[in-house]
């Protein structure tokens, strides 16, 4: 027999794969499977119809019936009784019958040609809540510290009734460690006091399948001490005593539950387990329990009614053992033991018996594995038929709880079910055996796509069959190797399971079927998504009622998933509220209230995941005013101020102000008084006499003061003597003969009554005198006449009212008037420190001659003159106020080598007094400034001049000056210095043998007596050769009119030029430009260090701001600018680039003039033109002369000729009066130019901008002819407006055109 059992347990080792339950398509056939089935124990509510559920699947579709306490039961016999179509669930209809007659055991069975299923059997029972029987409750009467018990006893009902005691006002009633409930609902009171006494005890039962409420008759209790017991029952007993023994004791604990001291308890695996100890003693005991046998299960456990009941839930076979409950108090203990059996129903071992499914010729086994304390019986049947009684089959072996198939054959298909039972309870299962032969399919959808979260658990499903059972593999994309390891893990039900997904897992996953009748395979697709992250997390806020606040809320997420935002308040949706704006991230409150108040979660959903954040709003505002105002503890000059906070609106009170308005001296303004902590609602306020106080109180928060609260009751102090006098008493004169006394008065409020006046007391402090006295009103101040001049008084001031005087005031001291001083300072002398600083001394003045409060000192002092012939100057008055009793003082700012003269002077709070003699002083010399000028002339190959004019501020005798310089590189680098010693006489050097084309740096400054003074600073370049300077004073480019060059470009520094900055030099000279038949050609010469030199251009006068184009040079000195446009002129200049850091070199621009047509150079007297011109001219001189001759006939002039007679230009005569010719301009050696023109420095003569025409004359359209031919145009504007916009000159040579210009210009 054990060697039998050994081959099964391995056969159905070798076998268990097979034991995988397959969910079979319903397209295929199939046994039947009960699906649904009502409960084993069925309670049904008798006022509604009775649905007892079963129904199942299978192919073909089975059929139902039923049996009725183990008898087949006919439903078409029972019209009361329908069963659903398609299903076996059977509907009673209980209308026309009672629900008790279809109480009994039910059993449903589905059938169809390949088996039958059967349920479990369903007890049905009607739900019963009965009523309490009638019966008279005694009214109970017990002595005061016994113990007592009030019976409940519900009636039994269907299910147990939940038990609990009320009053009758519907209240529970209270219960305690003292007072409460049993498990089976009786009241328990360890011990009884007075307080229990009371007429509505009531028990209530409430049956939980009905929701109906049953109650018991009210009970009444009287608890009574010994002595009221009989006096109350006295009469009804013949006057004896009712208790004859002595009072209740206190006394240590017994049990009231359980008996005796053990007692033994069984639960069932799984269910609850619950014990109680209800003990009685006085004092009130209190229950404690532990296990003996081992720990108590505090994960499963609790303890109810003041831990007088332990409840264990889940019971297990861990919690079997010995409980022990104890109760103690002052006075003992007593403890009770528990033994607490678990016993077990019948329960599954590994799950119930799984549906078979089998190819012919497989093999397979049924496992019914069960247990249960007894140990159950296990009993199969095929088809709802004990096995035993079933058709043979030689493939099935039955070996206790399992069914071993050995090469099985079609036909074979059944259900078998499988039922295990002890005396607790049983369990029936149906497992079916479908053999099949079928090749594999995917049942999940084609094509499905699954989407995850970036870094969570993927997992994509294939849900298979087929018979024999395929094999599942999976592969991804290009199908290069199957996914079985890491990070893959495949379930034996063909689910593929990622554990963290990342997106390279995402793309095309395919699923194959596979056994020996073929293969089928399933694409589907796994995205793997970012998650939804909120980026910017709400914050916590604090805003004032009635601003707004914004709660940002970004998030981050897959931009294929659609996100949608929610906000929540307090986990609630938002109000419906036009102040909320939602926006796509962020949430605005508006206008905010104190309901706003709360905590705000947004939100983000997605499809796959969320993510939220929350963050709370705090809305404050100013408090509200304290409410309640109440004086108490009223005294003379004191009272207490109590009152109630309002509400502070979630900002804690700081403190309270508390505030008075006195109606008899100032009513309607509130004065402060004091201020308590926040924490305080009470203030003790010292007050003054003679005031009618109102008060009133404000609160502070954060947010600042709340409304002042409502004004408290009148509070009126009786009036007093004055507490205090006046302050700050003082003594002065304002003349020389009288005493004024002030003093500060006191207010209304320091009065402490009416009639308030003052006592004014003084007397003079040197003399013995008595105190003179007066007293005056409504005054600050009074003035004693005829005093002493400056003598020292003694004063009081006293307060004075109707109710007497105030306390004894204290002396003041203050003198009488002042006078000005009638004596000088004696032995005035003076010490000179340096050339800018004197010290002046002198004998200070006796006391009494001052006639005052002496202030100080004056020194009054004012420069001569200078003692340098070149610095004539003369100074006004200075004053200089030495404070205090000082005997000498300093005079600083002198300017040196200058004669000062100067007196002294005391003085008092009424002035100056008399001036001391007058004496002077000679201040030394100085050190002289800087020279006033440094310029750099005659710059030549090797040797340059410099000339410089004296200091301005010579401070002395200048005895000479020191020239230092040094050459300067192009990178800045300073050379050797030479040093060179000049006479004082002397106001230019030159110097020689300095290196050409090199940079120098001078410093020059002059010397007195005291030393050497700052220095002036200048640098300058020398030239590469004489011809240089000849050169430069061409004037290549525009000039400015009237204006001619000198000798050197650094003959005269730049103006606002600083003193140390470096002149600039052009290292380019005679620039010139000629037209070619290739373009303009620039020539020039060129002596600078750069190597990077280039022409820059750009057209005369373009708009915006145009880039001057640059054309290199090569090294050359002559460039053909190509590609100029003709007509245009344009503005040329050369440059040359130096290192990063030093400044670009310019050349003067040229204005170069492209022809519009280029043509060859030809004699310009042989051209047609030309000659017919100046025929024209020849022809305008003729007219000109009649017209001339014919007016000097008629005697008249004209007026142009009147205009030139009274505007006569010495260097300029159109025409001479006699002889009517014009008159000739000089051409001598001054060179003096014709009036419109311009004479450069090189005897050229220019032409200007716009060339002369007799428009700028009167021919134009403002010029007419008279009748006679005399001009009507006159010369006036013309020739003024070209005085003033004489423009920049070009350089060309001269030529015919600019001869007849010239002429034009006199005609």
């Amino acid at each position: 027999m054990m060697e039998r059992r050994m081959d099964t347990a391995l056969l159905v080792l070798l076998m268990g794969h097979l034991a995988a339950a397959l969910e079979v398509p319903l397209d295929l056939p199939q046994p039947p499977t009960i699906t649904q089935q009502s409960p084993k124990d069925y309670i049904i509510d008798p006022r509604e119809n009775i649905v007892i559920h079963c129904d199942a699947k299978g192919k073909p579709h089975p059929s139902f019936s039923w049996t009725r306490n183990g008898t087949h039961f006919d439903i078409d016999e029972d019209v009361n009784v329908v069963m659903r179509p398609h299903s076996g669930t059977l509907v009673v209809d209980i209308s026309r019958e009672k629900a008790d007659h279809y109480e009994g055991v039910y059993q449903c069975t589905a059938r169809n040609k390949h088996g039958t299923a059967v349920s479990h059997n369903i007890v049905i029972r009607q739900s019963r809540s009965p009523l309490w029987s009638k019966e008279r409750i005694k009214q109970i009467v017990v002595q005061e510290g016994v113990s007592l018990v009030l019976p409940c006893r519900p009636p039994a009902g269907l299910p147990p009734p939940i038990i609990f005691w009320m009053d009758n006002n519907f209240q529970r009633l209270p219960q305690s460690s003292r007072v409460s409930q049993s498990l089976n609902g009786d009241l328990y009171f360890s011990n009884v006091l007075r307080e229990d006494s009371r007429n509505d005890y009531i028990c209530y039962a409430r049956f939980p399948h009905t929701q109906t409420i049953q109650q018991k008759q009210p009970i009444t209790v009287k608890v009574l001490n010994l002595e009221a017991i009989n006096d109350t029952m006295a009469a009804f007993y013949n006057e004896t005593d009712l208790f004859s023994e002595d009072p209740v004791d206190e006394r240590k604990p017994t049990f009231l539950i359980p008996s005796g001291s053990s007692s033994s308890h069984t639960v069932l695996r799984g269910q609850v387990l619950e014990m109680e100890c209800i003990a009685e003693g006085l004092p009130t005991p209190e229950i404690s329990w532990i296990k003996l046998s081992g720990d108590l299960p505090t994960q499963r456990m609790s303890y109810l009614y003041y831990q007088k009941n332990l409840r264990i839930v889940n019971v297990s076979a861990s919690d079997a053992g010995d409980y022990r409950c104890s109760a103690k108090n002052m006075l003992g203990s007593v403890h009770h033991t528990i033994h607490v059996s678990v016993k077990a129903s019948p329960y599954w071992i590994g799950g119930a018996p799984r549906n078979l499914v089998l190819a012919p010729g497989e093999n397979g086994v049924l496992t019914c594995r069960a247990s249960g304390t007894p140990k159950p019986s296990i009993t199969w049947a095929m088809n709802g038929i004990p096995i035993a009684n079933s058709p043979k089959d030689l493939s099935r072996k039955v070996e206790e709880d399992t069914i071993i198939f050995t090469d099985i054959q079609m036909g074979s298909s059944a259900v078998y079910q499988c039922n295990v039972s002890n005396d607790h309870g049983y369990l029936m299962a149906n497992a079916f055996v479908n053999v099949l032969s079928e090749p594999p399919r995917v049942l999940t959808p084609a094509n499905k796509v699954y989407q995850v979260i970036k870094n969570h658990r993927a997992r994509i499903d294939c849900a298979f069959f087929g018979s024999p059972i395929p094999k599942i593999t999976w592969f991804k994309d290009s199908r290069s190797s199957t996914l079985d390891g890491d990070p893959y893990i495949q379930h034996d039900n063909g689910t593929l399971e990622i554990h963290t997904a990342q997106a390279r897992n995402s793309g095309k996953y395919t699923c194959a079927a596979r056994n020996m009748l073929g293969i089928y395979e399933n694409h589907v697709y796994l995205e793997v998504k970012e998650p939804t992250r909120i980026l910017k997390q709400p914050e916590y806020k604090v805003v004032q009622r009635g601003r707004s606040v914004v709660f940002e809320c970004k998030v981050k997420h897959d931009p294929t998933l659609v996100p949608t935002m929610t906000w929540l308040k307090d986990d609630g949706e938002l109000p419906d509220d036009e102040r909320l704006i939602v926006d796509s991230d962020s949430l605005t409150i508006t206008d905010v209230t104190e309901s706003d108040g709360g905590v705000y979660t947004c939100i983000m959903n997605t499809t796959l995941d969320h993510d939220s954040a929350s963050a709370e709003l705090t809305v404050v505002e100013r408090p509200d005013p304290p409410t309640d105002l109440e004086l108490t503890d009223q005294k003379k000059r004191s009272v207490q101020l109590t009152w109630t906070p309002g509400d502070e609106h979630n900002s804690p009170i700081q403190k309270f102000l508390i505030q008075y308005d006195d109606s008899l001296h100032h009513r309607g303004h509130w004065h402060n008084l004091t201020e308590v902590p926040g924490t305080r609602t009470t203030a003790h306020l010292k007050l003054s006499p003679y005031v009618h106080y109102t008060f009133r109180v404000l609160a502070l928060n954060a947010m600042g003061f709340s409304r002042p609260s409502f004004p408290s009751r009148m509070f009126k102090t009786e009036a007093a003597a004055p507490d205090e006098n006046p302050k700050d008493v003082e003594g002065f004169g304002t003349e020389h003969d009288n005493l004024v006394i002030s003093w500060k008065p006191l207010t209304g409020l320091q009065s402490n009554g009416p009639g308030l006046r003052y006592r004014v007391m003084w007397r003079q402090k040197a003399v013995e005198s008595d105190w003179t006295t007066v007293t005056v009103s409504n005054n600050s101040r009074f003035v004693v006449s005829g005093t002493p001049t400056f003598v020292p008084y003694e004063l009081k001031v006293q307060a004075v009212n109707d109710h007497g005087v105030g306390p004894e005031p204290a002396i003041a001291r203050g003198y009488s008037g002042e006078d000005l001083p009638v004596a000088a300072p004696e032995n005035v002398q003076v010490v000179v420190l340096n050339s800018t600083l004197a010290e002046v001394h002198w004998d200070p003045v006796p006391h009494k001659l001052i006639r005052g409060h002496l202030k100080g000192y004056k020194v009054y002092y004012w420069k001569e003159r200078s003692l340098h012939k070149h610095n004539p100057y003369h100074m006004e008055k200075l004053i200089l106020m030495f404070s205090g009793n000082h005997s000498h003082g300093m005079v600083p700012g002198l300017h040196p080598f200058s004669v000062y003269s100067f007196n002294v002077r005391v003085y008092n709070g009424k002035g100056e007094g008399p001036v001391s003699p007058t004496q002077q002083f000679d201040t030394p010399e100085g050190v002289p400034g800087a020279p006033t000028s440094l310029i750099v002339t005659n710059s030549n190959l090797d040797t340059l001049t410099l000339e410089w004019s004296p200091p301005h501020d010579r401070k002395g005798r200048i005895t000479g000056y020191t020239l230092k310089y040094q050459p300067v590189n192009n990178s800045n680098e300073l050379g050797p210095v030479e040093e060179l010693a000049l006479l004082a006489n002397e106001t230019s050097v030159t110097l020689p043998n300095l290196k050409y084309s090199t940079r120098y740096k001078f410093y020059l400054n002059a010397k007195t007596v005291r030393g050497a003074g700052p220095a002036i600073s200048q640098e300058a370049v020398t030239i590469v050769d004489e011809a240089l300077m000849s050169l430069l004073d061409v004037d290549v480019g525009e000039g400015t009119a009237g204006s001619t060059q000198s000798s050197h470009p650094l003959a005269q520094p730049p103006p606002h030029r600083l003193p140390d900055e470096a002149l600039p030099v052009s290292p380019f000279g005679n620039v010139s430009s000629s037209v070619g038949e290739d373009g303009p050609l620039i020539s020039w010469e060129y002596w600078g260090p750069e190597k990077n030199v280039y022409v820059e251009y750009m057209v005369e006068n373009s708009e915006g701001e145009q880039e001057w184009q640059k054309e290199p040079v090569n090294g050359s000195q002559n460039v053909v600018l190509k590609g100029l446009k003709g007509g245009l002129s344009y503005r040329v200049r050369l440059v040359a680039k130096g290192h990063h850091d030093q400044p670009l070199h310019h050349s003067e621009e040229l204005l170069v003039t492209v022809p519009a047509v280029a043509s060859r150079q030809v004699d310009i007297a042989t051209q047609g033109w030309f000659i017919g011109l100046m025929c024209a001219i020849a022809l305008l001189i003729l007219i000109l002369l009649i017209i001339c001759f014919i007016q000097r006939n008629k005697g008249g002039k004209y007026p142009v000729k009147e205009k030139e007679d009274a505007h006569t230009d010495p260097e300029f005569q159109p025409m001479k009066e006699d002889d009517c010719t014009f008159g000739e301009y000089s051409d001598n050696e001054d060179h003096k130019p014709l009036k419109g023109s311009r004479t450069p420095s090189n005897g050229t003569v220019k032409r200007d901008d716009s060339d002369d025409s007799l428009v700028d004359y009167g021919e134009g359209g403002d010029g007419q002819f008279n009748e006679d031919g005399s001009f009507i145009g006159q010369y006036s504007g013309k020739s003024g407006s070209r005085d003033t916009a004489e423009g920049h000159e070009s350089s060309e040579a001269p030529s015919p055109i600019n001869t007849m210009n010239s002429l034009n210009s006199f005609v």
